[in-house]
């Protein structure tokens, strides 16, 4: 689905991205891991084509690197910024309206399902998007997202300050983002979450890659743990 090779990318003179070298399969869901300021938004923000790349990026075996967002985004590759883009002065429903293709056939997602999975947007359809909780917010951003139809989307941060409860349901979403066939790069500070839905993790460090196995490689390797993921 998705394949980075040695991508670099820039923010003014600060070279942030060094090589960075990973893969997401279909229907996969990779978790992408490390402390604040490594790169890993930057990475998903380079792959949308919001920051200029230097490196490879191909998309269903297709050279996507310096297309504009909009185009990208056409290709069927869905982003949930970590700071939670909604429009405030539009309601709920209206901000998952304008989240949905036109298309004659119907995709993966309907505004009924978002309201079955996530009750609480149902019950605040008429509300405007500004008024709602930081929660239900970021609940509105995934899914607004998800009703454009993407085959791949990558999700940053989705469980930043949100309560126990609702760090449950983002699990619960994403494992069904999965199971209906779309593959999925999430960027996660929660070490707990990512070891129950990842199939395979990459850890950045300093712009690179500095690890990349399986929850079970991860969880036995307590020297990366340490190097890479605690304060």
């Amino acid at each position: 689905m998705l394949e980075v090779k040695d991508l670099h990318a820039y923010y003014d003179r600060s070279h942030i991205l060094q090589g960075v070298d990973l893969t997401v399969g279909d229907g996969e869901i990779v978790s992408l891991l490390g402390r604040n300021g490594v790169g890993r938004s930057t990475t998903c923000k380079t792959i949308m084509g919001l920051v200029a790349p230097m490196g490879s990026i191909q998309y269903k075996g297709e050279e996507i690197a310096g297309l504009k967002p909009h185009v990208i985004a056409r290709k069927g590759i869905g982003f949930v910024p970590e700071d939670r883009w909604v429009f405030p002065d539009l309601t709920v429903l209206q901000n998952l309206q304008l989240g949905s293709k036109s298309r004659k056939n119907s995709g993966r997602w309907s505004i009924e399902d978002v309201f079955k999975l996530f009750p609480k947007l149902g019950e605040r359809s008429n509300v405007h998007g500004g008024l709602i909780s930081g929660g239900e917010q970021q609940m509105l951003t995934m899914c607004r997202t998800l009703m454009g139809d993407p085959d791949f989307i990558m999700i940053d941060e989705p469980t930043e300050g949100l309560a126990p409860k609702l760090v449950k349901q983002v699990g619960r979403l994403i494992e069904e983002i999965a199971q209906r066939g779309v593959s999925v790069l999430l960027v996660e500070q929660k070490l707990s979450i990512a070891l129950k839905i990842s199939q395979r993790l990459y850890i950045m460090g300093h712009g690179k890659i500095v690890f990349e196995g399986t929850p079970d490689e991860l969880k036995a390797d307590e020297s990366i743990k340490k190097e890479w993921l605690e304060v």
